[in-house]
């Protein structure tokens, strides 16, 4: 039985009122929105409102959000279109972006593009003069895309992409950011980023798994990466997932609506939760601890190597407490993740992320810090 769910980093449970949303969609409204027919056009509209809903809450036009499958589709969408349709010839990021970000501009480096990584230091925060000089320096062969996220998933460092953002508007270069742990939590304002390329993913703010969005500027037009169906204005072929799009739309309405009620308990929870665990066991640190710029709902704890930490996350599951290690397994061997690797994390040190969300109480926490107590 789970007694306490602090893995909101990796998903998060479905908000009530999307369910009845979607609930009402999947047994009343499931016309193809393609069809011209009552219930297609059905489907339309309640995509179309949908949009509506996601570009007024990101300070954009409705014209320039497009609905996908996942963020992971979305950034493999905008990287690949960039290279592709916009004469990017050099992608600047950072070590510490999710998975599908580094192993896209992989792709993209294999066909002939530069990729600069921007390093991080120990709090997983960027250099904005190296990353000036690096954008300097990449203009001189040709086209330029940066692509930085908002916040990172493990660490919970917060990039300031505003201050990013008119650094590429200031030297001419397209923009693009992955707010997939941010949106919801932080006010995102496309206007004020400086954004080209924006992404986001319904599953982290309470809305349903398998649908995604972004955003793409109209001066910034990429064409689609998969074809044959000429959905969403004729950028990503598919027969649109109606009931996704409108938990998208609603969880996204829901959260921005209690944005600084929601934030505040997590950030209550987190700084509670770190207290509690750094007085409760000393040999504990956290990572990223000294940085102020850190999402409310992530904390890194790097627990001492032992047999027993090995074992910390498989022996927490046991106990009803589910969390997320720090870790990565290749061929049986585990090591950091990238990420921690980026920020000189102690590679003999076990890493295990928790994240809350404002479902989370006090007394989950207690049972987690005795049960962790007990298991070292």
């Amino acid at each position: 039985m789970i007694k306490a769910y602090f893995d909101n980093a990796a998903t998060t449970p479905l908000d009530p009122q999307v369910i009845e949303v979607m609930q009402e969609i999947l047994f009343q409204h499931y016309g193809n929105a393609s069809s011209i027919h009552a219930p297609g056009r059905k489907a339309r509209s309640i995509i179309e409102e949908a949009r509506k809903i996601v570009a007024k809450e990101i300070k954009a036009s409705v014209g320039e959000v497009f609905f996908t499958g996942s963020a992971t589709e979305s950034n493999n969408t905008i990287l690949h279109g960039a290279v592709k349709d916009l004469g990017v010839k050099t992608i600047i990021t950072s070590p510490i972006e999710h998975d599908c970000i580094l192993e896209r501009t992989e792709v993209e480096h294999k066909d002939g593009c530069e990729v600069i990584m921007i390093e991080v230091n120990d709090q997983g925060q960027l250099d904005l003069s190296i990353l000036e000089n690096e954008i300097q320096k990449a203009k001189t062969r040709g086209g330029v895309l940066v692509s930085l996220m908002h916040a990172n998933n493990e660490i919970g460092t917060i990039f300031p992409i505003e201050k990013i953002g008119e650094l590429c508007k200031k030297h001419a270069v397209f923009f693009h950011t992955d707010t997939v742990q941010s949106m919801g939590k932080l006010e995102i304002d496309v206007q004020k980023m400086n954004v080209h390329f924006l992404s986001g993913s319904a599953h982290k703010f309470h809305g349903p798994k398998g649908v995604g969005f972004f955003y793409m500027r109209s001066d910034a037009m990429i064409k689609p990466m998969i074809v044959g169906g000429a959905q969403e204005r004729n950028m990503r072929s598919g027969t649109e997932n109606v009931a996704g799009i409108a938990g998208l739309a609603k969880a996204l309405q829901i959260y921005s609506a209690n944005r600084a009620a929601y934030c505040d308990k997590m950030l209550q929870l987190r700084n509670y939760f770190e207290s509690q665990i750094l007085e409760k066991m000393p040999v504990v640190s956290i990572n990223g601890f000294s940085n102020p710029e850190r999402m409310p709902h992530i904390s890194s704890v790097s627990f001492p190597g032992t047999d027993k930490a090995d074992l910390l996350v498989l022996n927490l599951d046991i106990k009803g407490v589910c969390v997320s290690s720090g870790s990565a397994c290749s061929a049986g061997i585990e090591q950091d993740s990238h990420v921690l690797q980026a920020i000189g994390h102690d590679p003999h040190r076990k890493t295990i992320r928790f994240s809350f969300s404002h479902f989370n109480t006090k007394e989950e926490i207690d049972y987690t810090i005795d049960t962790l107590k007990s298991l070292m």
